[in-house]
């Protein structure tokens, strides 16, 4: 096992790998810029390191700071957490080359499915079904346009390096692609430095299905059953589930085997997730893999009762993966509400300050993964992801009854949030009845405006400070 572990990261992914790495016995150092010294993270770390200023480009996306600090601190292997350089295949082979343990796959096989065309191709190799598509990036509009009218309106331009639906634009004609090829080309280069893109049939209201899979370094690969996350924003997700509600067993067992043989032709080792696209007939499309631990790791988690990122350090170390699928066996239902610092009667517009007060929820079948406490003041520098509220029971309604629990227990004051969101998302009834695609959300907010404003102004009337007790 590893003699300490740096943790490139922040916010409730450093705090979670910080607890696995508690539970196998191995210190840790959480690598902090200078805005996050005072983070929970940081507070509860056997050792931290500050990496430079808050801007990410100069602190967790900064590779030598963050080889730098694993050395200085005597760190024999790195886990980069989700966001920043979890996917960057540059650090993987910088870590191999300085003789530290990169806690994920293999810097080609980053590399490879990192890149979608690529990735696509490993599939299709291995006969995972894709969605009619181009096999190589397109460079011309004319090159588009010829594509578009073989296989039909309406198609999807993506970036080859893309991700969170930058890069991505979606044409029922035309003279939509026209428009949106060249803001896709552009947008993938201003986020990514690659302006490559590529083009694939596009499917309309589909459910986004995707398969957790566990692979060590002898060859073995196993799933760990699915995640439904068609409740998106914008292509972020917001409410995820496992397993997949309304699933058939025929197309779920297919599913699962059809992920494993993917990442098993790409070689994979670790933790990884393969997404699918399924249409109105119950037919799914390979869209990408990411080669992280996903942010909707721990509805898996509750339904397997393993440590996700326990196996990936396990795994790093060389340990090996049973062949009993059994031990892995999903049982009952799990949700989780993604809170973000937004307010969503403003169009979702971030909110940054200090938080009053923070109580979080509890009781039977409730977990909170947060970095907040009272008195935490939120940097305006990164993602507005606040904390996940996660719930299990035996079937999917007790994980909603546990839910709507659970969000009406928790109290952040002092920022906007999206919980007042949250409750009247689970509490409607064409979510409660599995009725989820990715356009539902949309369609949510237009249908039920006034009840959200209503929630809003509930939440409002909460109190902004602790409590005083009052004089005798």
């Amino acid at each position: 096992m590893f003699r300490k572990i740096l943790i490139a990261n922040r916010g409730e992914i450093a705090l979670r790998i910080l607890r696995a790495c508690r539970d196998l016995r191995i210190p840790a150092v959480v690598a902090y810029s200078d805005v996050d010294r005072h983070s929970l993270a940081v507070r509860l770390a056997d050792e931290a390191v500050c990496i430079g200023p808050a801007a990410a480009a100069r602190s967790y996306n900064n590779i030598p700071a963050v080889v730098s600090a694993a050395l200085v601190t005597g760190c024999d292997a790195v886990h980069p957490g989700y966001g920043f350089l979890a996917e960057n295949a540059y650090l993987a082979e910088v870590c191999q080359q300085v003789g530290i343990t990169f806690i994920g796959p293999r810097p080609d096989v980053i590399e490879k499915m990192g890149n979608k065309a690529e990735a696509r191709a490993v599939m299709r190799a291995a006969g995972v079904p894709l969605l009619p598509g181009t096999e190589g990036v397109i460079a011309t509009l004319g090159q588009a346009r010829e594509f578009a009218r073989q296989i039909g309106y309406p198609v999807v331009v993506k970036a080859v390096a893309g991700g969170g639906g930058r890069g991505m634009r979606v044409a029922m004609n035309d003279a939509e692609l026209t428009r949106g090829l060249p803001m896709a080309q552009a947008e993938a280069e201003a986020a990514f430095g690659n302006g490559d893109v590529y083009m694939e049939r596009f499917l309309q209201r589909p459910r986004h299905v995707e398969v957790q899979v566990l692979g060590d370094n002898h060859g073995n690969v196993i799933s760990l059953g699915e995640r439904d996350c068609s409740l998106q924003r914008r292509h972020q997700k917001v409410v995820e589930e496992a397993l997949a509600p309304a699933l058939p067993k025929k197309v779920r067992d297919n599913l699962l085997k059809v992920a494993v043989r993917g990442a098993r032709a790409a070689g994979y080792s670790s933790a990884g997730t393969l997404e699918f696209l399924l249409d109105t007939d119950g037919r799914y499309y390979f869209m990408e893999m990411n080669t992280r631990i996903q942010v909707e790791h721990p509805v898996t988690e509750e339904v397997t009762r393993i440590d996700l990122v326990g196996w990936q350090i396990r795994i790093a170390a060389g340990e090996r993966l049973s062949s009993n699928d059994d031990q892995f066996k999903p049982f009952g239902h799990s949700i989780e509400c993604r809170i973000t610092a937004e307010d969503a009667m403003t169009g979702f517009t971030p909110s940054v300050g200090t938080v009053d007060l923070y109580v979080a929820p509890g009781g039977p079948g409730v977990r909170m993964d947060s970095h907040l406490f009272s008195g935490y003041t939120i940097p305006p520098n990164y993602d507005s992801l606040l904390g996940k509220i996660i719930t299990w029971g035996r079937d999917r309604d007790e994980a909603i009854v546990r839910m709507e629990r659970a969000l009406r227990e928790t109290v952040i004051t002092g920022i906007a949030h999206t919980i007042p969101f949250h409750r009247e998302l689970i509490g409607d009834d064409r979510f409660k009845r599995g009725e989820v695609h990715t356009g539902f959300i949309p369609e949510f907010i237009e249908r039920v405006g006034p009840r959200l404003r209503d929630a809003h102004e509930e939440e409002e009337t909460r109190p902004r400070s602790p409590a005083r007790r009052q004089p005798a």
